[in-house]
């Protein structure tokens, strides 16, 4: 395996937390990562793939195993499937955000607004990440990846990866493993050619975001910088001079909860159906109608619930941080945990169960990390 001088994971993590691995592998091909994974599962030894480090909470101690720091990178255009699109083959290691800017040069619609996201192409579709009403599973064909269980590589359709909300069988959740322990190679997205006009833009979400009308045109360019602009107020766009965003983005995830819960919340706290509300349809044959209509059917539906909103009406502001802690509330948007300088795993973590104890004594909810945690607790 092509090992390089190992450094500590604080160096390569967007949270700048996490001790040195015992060795650090560099791949900069699907053939070279899949050779160097084999080595590892063959020797039954720790391991951690590596790409933006930016969904990552790393602990203090040294990583007593492998890190592979995934550094391939590569677009492959290839025929839509319907008239008026176009298919990206995408190499993991290649930077999401890189990959976002040479879509709307191309004039390709489908992932503008995921614009500014960190990270790297392909841990995009373990974590289903999204923004502004648009997800990956929108766009995604298939993924390429390579089993632990078997060393194989396969094309796996993205129906089969069991997409959700910030989750797929392939994400490991804070106290669980993956459902399917595999690594993806590449990403197969199908977008649609658009060019660079303006056009009226779909989704309420994203038009809510950009202060849009639902009559207003814009282009992709036009998305593409607006919503790096809101993001960059909210200390959600890389900056090394900024330590708001020296984070993990969004450290908690929203709550997805019962509509029974959701009704306990205070009014004010913003939620979304997570399905589509309708009114229910019953048919009776006239020859069987008897004057009585059945009751609606009962529907459990869930919603999703502002985390930030939770946490600041909890009592805990922007910029909050214990007495002499390296560690606090971004100053710009309270889902975010920053590293103000050299803080170490320990004192976000102290930070993190703190929000959790205040939000859940105030509301009754215990808020979930949204980054992979490794060597940590919370």
């Amino acid at each position: 395996m092509p090992e390089v001088a190992p450094v500590p994971l604080s160096q390569l993590t967007t949270l700048r937390t996490g001790g040195e691995p015992a060795r650090l592998v560099e791949v900069h091909s699907a053939d070279d990562l899949s050779r160097a994974l084999r080595e590892v599962w063959a020797a039954g030894e720790p391991w951690l793939v590596l790409g933006g480090g930016s969904n990552l909470f790393v602990g203090d101690e040294p990583f007593d195993g492998t890190v592979i720091r995934v550094r391939s990178t590569g677009i492959e255009e290839l025929p839509g499937a319907r008239a008026g699109t176009v298919r990206l083959r995408v190499q993991a290691g290649h930077d999401w955000d890189a990959l976002v800017a040479e879509t709307v040069e191309r004039g390709l619609a489908g992932i503008e607004a995921m614009s500014g996201i960190p990270g790297t192409v392909g841990a995009a579709p373990v974590q289903n990440i999204g923004a502004y009403g648009q997800e990956i599973v929108q766009t995604l064909v298939e993924v390429e990846l390579i089993d632990e269980a078997t060393g194989d590589v396969s094309v796996v359709p993205a129906v089969e990866l069991g997409l959700g909300f910030r989750t797929s069988v392939l994400k490991q959740h804070y106290g669980s493993v993956p459902e399917r322990s595999a690594v993806i190679l590449s990403v197969t997205i199908e977008l649609e050619r658009v060019g660079d006009g303006e056009r009226s833009i779909a989704g309420d979400q994203l038009r809510s975001a950009l202060g849009l009308d639902a009559a207003d045109t814009v282009s992709l360019r036009w998305i593409r910088d607006h919503v790096l602009a809101t993001r960059a107020r909210k200390g959600m766009v890389l900056d090394a001079e900024d330590p708001d965003t020296w984070s993990a983005g969004s450290f908690f995830q929203n709550a997805i909860v019962s509509e029974a819960f959701a009704r306990t919340l205070p009014a004010a706290c913003p939620r979304w159906p997570m399905s589509p509300v309708l009114d229910p349809v019953t048919v009776i044959p006239l020859a069987a109608f008897d004057g009585i209509l059945p009751p609606p059917p009962v529907e459990h539906r869930e919603v999703k619930v502002s985390a930030a909103w939770l946490i600041e009406n909890a009592g805990l502001s922007r910029g909050f941080r214990f007495p002499r802690s390296r560690a606090g509330l971004s100053t710009k948007h309270t889902l975010a945990l920053t590293n103000r300088g050299e803080a170490t795993a320990a004192e976000i973590a102290e930070l993190a169960r703190f929000v959790q104890s205040r939000v859940a004594a105030e509301f009754g909810l215990i808020l979930q990390p949204e980054p992979v945690l490794v060597n940590v607790e919370l």
